[in-house]
């Protein structure tokens, strides 16, 4: 009975750890000479210094469940500097209880899409279960036949599960580690067909499901056979990319790889 509690002591506490943001983190959330960070209405607006006008295309980007959404702020960071304006949106209770299916989370992003004259059009995606999030907006959007979407983003997860994006007329980026724990390689290959066939995927070999963060490691997850650095340096260049295709004037999809 102690060890029991004990061991849930030591979890809950390692976990806590794990998901904090690490101090790279938090240092990109402060505005420079190429990057303005600000926050209003509960999302984290990165903007590139130098725009001018609207942008072709911006990223929304759901921050995965339980993390910090600080352990993003790097990424979006990188895609201001890259040019793009960029939306960081924090899980209600970090997702904890159901708060990711929450429909305010779907709410606060539109708002905040329609609010923001920085871009056009918005490549949305996110990390964990913000890929379910992000997944789960693109599928409604479609439905509505919205003309703001540019694409979906879906970086280590082993969603779409429970809908079929397979005939998505937007552009579809996949990003996935080979050693990720949480979103095994084999589940996500399991689901390759709810996507189109036109996915593009980008494999990460040795990449884990903590290293699409900057945070810690976390429960359940596998280790990484490549440095946090070098899966990161590969994750941004992904994204990056994905906003380029995305913001292409046909918004058509291009044959996928692997």
């Amino acid at each position: 009975m102690i060890s029991g509690v004990l061991a849930t002591v030591v979890f809950a506490a390692w976990s806590l750890l794990a998901f904090r943001a690490t101090a790279e983190a938090t240092a990109a959330m402060r505005s420079d000479a190429r990057v303005t960070v600000s926050q209003v209405n509960g999302v984290i607006d990165f903007t590139p210094t130098a725009q001018s006008g609207q942008a072709a295309v911006g990223l929304v980007f759901f921050a995965g469940s339980m993390v910090d959404p600080v352990a993003y702020a790097p990424l979006l960071r990188a895609v201001a500097v890259a040019g793009y304006p960029a939306i960081l949106v924090p899980l209600p209770r970090r997702g904890a209880f159901g708060a990711a299916n929450s429909a305010d989370v779907l709410h606060t992003t539109l708002s905040a899409m329609q609010d923001d004259e920085r871009a056009t059009r918005w490549l949305i995606g996110g990390h964990s279960k913000g890929a379910v999030v992000a997944t789960r907006m693109v599928s409604e959007l479609s439905v509505l036949g919205a003309g703001n979407v540019a694409g979906l983003l879906l970086v280590g997860t082993t969603h779409p599960r429970d809908v079929d994006l397979s005939t998505l007329k937007w552009p579809v980026t996949k990003v996935v580690g080979t050693n990720d724990g949480i979103a095994p390689i084999t589940t996500v290959d399991a689901n390759r067909a709810l996507l189109p066939a036109a996915t593009h995927w980008v494999r990460i070999k040795g990449g884990n499901h903590s290293q699409f963060g900057w945070y810690g490691f976390q429960p359940l997850d596998h280790f990484a056979g490549i440095t946090r650095e070098a899966q990161h340096e590969q994750l941004i260049q992904a994204v990056v990319n994905a906003l380029r295709r995305s913001g292409q004037p046909s918004g058509l999809q291009r044959a996928g790889g692997r």
